[in-house]
């Protein structure tokens, strides 16, 4: 069962109010073509209820990462053992916004990176901190990134985010798709994930959107 913390989202929301933005690391980015990051930081509610937000991503979806099509699914991956991550893979417009600048949010307001395999009260390697890189652009902008941070103490610990190359993205069942949205109330997401969603809203302006991209505004356009 998901419980209730809110130190960590009000400790991370304060300290982004100052932090830093990623190195001017070019990219391949072909004009007119969407890019897509696969990212895991916890519970994938908060995650995409965050980026949902986010000024140029114009597709969210939660899911799993790093573990075999067969396991792809909740029942199961909640025993810890399968080696998938809870994600949420980010379609964005690279043309608005910079995968660094996708990793800013990520880092700073979205979870703590400090954190392997427990982020504030969900534990296991199923909630660890991780970058599913999709390419060799991806992965020297995360490297650069993650040592521009380290090098500042922006975090006081040392960053343990696990990199690895992207196989796979399964999408989580339904249920889970906008759960924030859609579920406002629910005393996790009231106390553990809006603060998260605050802090975007306050530290990091220029990048807040009020109407949220969801996945059901995405797929009724299809």
């Amino acid at each position: 069962m998901r419980t209730v913390s809110l130190a960590l989202v009000v400790a991370a929301g304060l300290m982004a109010a100052a932090f830093p933005d990623p190195p001017n690391v070019s990219t391949a980015a072909p004009a007119g073509k969407k890019s897509v990051a696969v990212l895991a930081g916890g519970c994938f509610w908060g995650m995409q209820g965050v980026f949902e937000h986010v000024k140029g991503v114009t597709d969210t979806e939660v899911g799993y990462s790093g573990g075999a099509k067969e396991t792809a699914h909740y029942e199961r991956i909640e025993r810890g053992d399968t080696n998938h991550a809870e994600s949420i893979q980010i379609t964005f417009d690279p043309s608005k916004i910079s995968y660094g600048q996708i990793l800013r949010i990520f880092f700073s307001v979205a979870h703590d990176p400090t954190q392997l395999n427990r982020q504030g009260p969900d534990s296991g390697t199923q909630y660890r901190s991780g970058i599913f890189y999709a390419n060799a652009d991806q992965q020297r902008v995360a490297q650069a990134y993650i040592a521009q941070l380290d090098a500042a103490k922006i975090f006081g610990k040392r960053i343990v985010t696990k990199m690895e190359p992207l196989t796979k993205f399964y999408p989580a069942e339904d249920y889970h798709q906008d759960y924030l949205i859609l579920h406002p109330h629910q005393p996790y997401i009231v106390y553990n994930d809006l603060p998260k969603i605050e802090a975007l809203k306050r530290v990091i302006p220029e990048w807040w959107q009020d109407q949220p991209v969801t996945v059901a505004m995405m797929t009724k356009a299809r």
